[in-house]
């Protein structure tokens, strides 16, 4: 650990929903959840509004609606998340060389690369609160929660204990008095099922965790997370702020609206799913060795599936074809609600002469799908198991995609007399609009035929290039 609080953490307050706030005047103020809109629908994010109704990430969306029928559900809008974070990344990039993203709306910040004339607790506080500001500003108000600390453990603890538009900073010597009172469960990795079995062996806070030896721990949550946990309980932790984050997977999962049970519909999904990773990795640069094949049944009980290839590709001939392979050796009898293809073991080559290794695939085996039948596919995402996050960014972005609404709730739209605003709700041939922007008051709503000409979507203009000097 360091001698200074030099590690920043920031996180932008309920992201996805605030933005949405911000870009519609009526709902400011109220409660706002981003996720999937169907039955099957996970949310993604929730405004403070309609957290205190209990309403949270990874939750159902069924189960939302029932706490919070009030609220406006929106299927997201992911070149505006998009634009938003850059533009805090750049704040932030700004400030360090040093800047390592998580997520969209998340990142580590190291001020030992900053130019400070030092690392005094007074120059830091004065440092964050300066991005708390720059970052209000270049989104058009978003507020975000900063921890200070030396180390990235306890900065983002610290940034969690003020939440919303909150500053925590962890002077050194002070990490073992805040971190100890706290539940256990703030430790990364620990979720409800690893906070149970620790519960079950009469341990609650950092400071019981920290009273164990770590063969206890280890006997109660298994040697690859008890040692890190014994370790983080103790306050230890000399990770460094690594810049340029890479994804250590690229992945595309759907929710179904209704259990899938035709195997040819299953496969026209996959071959669609592992056709849209490939793009993806070709469009990073990157390649993978192992493909997945993950699958929840009817019962939620979740299946898996990989095969690890000799050498990387992103060639989707490839990937289609495992994942076809993977297909085929699960079992979907009684139904699937969901179904997604993923690769991992990602590198910045490619093999050129691996489909050789493999045989021949044929053209047909990369040829994309047409969209299945099942109607409505919902954002990835379920109740998330310990250490793994909510539905991210890509994989909501992916259901929604999937879904082929031509009218999703929150899409920016635009109408020749009535100019610019947004979807409030379609169905049995009708879409309803409100029309306001930022920049305007709430505005009026109105209804039209949902093939009516005169509406179209609104796409944002794509940023702007500074010309080379």
């Amino acid at each position: 650990m360091r001698d200074r609080a030099s590690i920043l953490h920031l996180d932008l307050d309920a992201f996805f929903a605030a933005v949405e706030q911000r870009d519609k005047p009526s709902l400011r103020g109220k409660p706002v959840i981003v996720g999937g809109t169907g039955g099957r629908g996970v949310v993604s994010t929730a405004s403070y509004e309609a957290r205190v109704f209990g309403v949270r990430s990874a939750m159902s969306t069924r189960e939302a609606r029932s706490r919070c029928p009030h609220a406006a559900f929106l299927s997201g809008r992911f070149e505006a998340y998009r634009a938003a974070s850059a533009a805090v990344m750049a704040v932030l990039r700004d400030c360090s060389p040093l800047v390592e993203p998580l997520s969209l709306d998340e990142a580590f910040v190291d001020l030992a690369a900053a130019d400070l004339p030092d690392l005094e607790i007074a120059t830091v506080t004065d440092e964050a609160e300066r991005l708390r500001e720059r970052v209000r500003e270049v989104t058009g108000g978003l507020t975000a929660s900063v921890g200070l600390a030396s180390s990235k453990f306890l900065a983002k603890i610290a940034s969690d204990l003020r939440k919303p538009d909150g500053l925590v900073v962890i002077a050194p010597g002070e990490e073992i008095g805040l971190l100890h009172p706290l539940s256990v469960s703030v430790i990364p990795g620990v979720g409800p099922a690893t906070a149970e079995r620790l519960r079950r062996g009469g341990v609650h806070t950092v400071a019981d965790l920290a009273a164990l030896p770590v063969d206890e721990i280890v006997t109660l949550v298994g040697r690859a997370l008890g040692e890190g946990l014994h370790r983080l309980a103790r306050a230890e932790d000399d990770r460094p702020v690594v810049p340029d984050r890479e994804s250590k997977s690229v992945s595309v999962e759907s929710t179904y609206e209704h259990d899938l049970t035709d195997r040819r519909q299953m496969e026209a999904i996959v071959v669609r799913q592992a056709g849209e990773v490939a793009r993806r990795l070709r469009g990073a640069g990157q390649s993978g060795r192992t493909v997945t094949l993950k699958a929840r049944r009817y019962d939620f009980t979740t299946l898996s599936r990989s095969a690890t290839l000799p050498a990387p590709t992103e060639e989707p001939a490839t990937i289609v074809r495992l994942a076809r392979h993977l297909l085929g050796e699960l079992d979907t009898s009684g139904g699937i609600r969901l179904l997604g293809v993923g690769v991992s073991g990602l590198a910045d080559w490619v093999q050129d002469d691996l489909l050789d290794l493999l045989g021949d695939t044929g053209p047909e085996a990369a040829a994309p799908a047409e969209p299945d039948a099942a109607g409505s596919s919902e954002p990835a995402g379920s109740s998330p198991e310990d250490g793994d996050p909510p539905a991210d960014a890509e994989e909501l972005e992916a259901g929604a995609r999937g879904r082929g609404a031509a009218w999703p709730p929150g899409a920016d739209v635009v109408h020749d007399e009535h100019g610019r605003g947004w979807v409030w709700g379609s169905g049995r041939g009708v879409v309803t609009v409100r029309f306001e922007t930022a920049d305007t008051p709430p505005g009026p709503v109105r209804s039209f035929r949902a093939d009516d000409p005169a509406l179209q979507r609104w796409n944002p203009p794509p940023p702007e290039v500074a010309e080379p000097q």
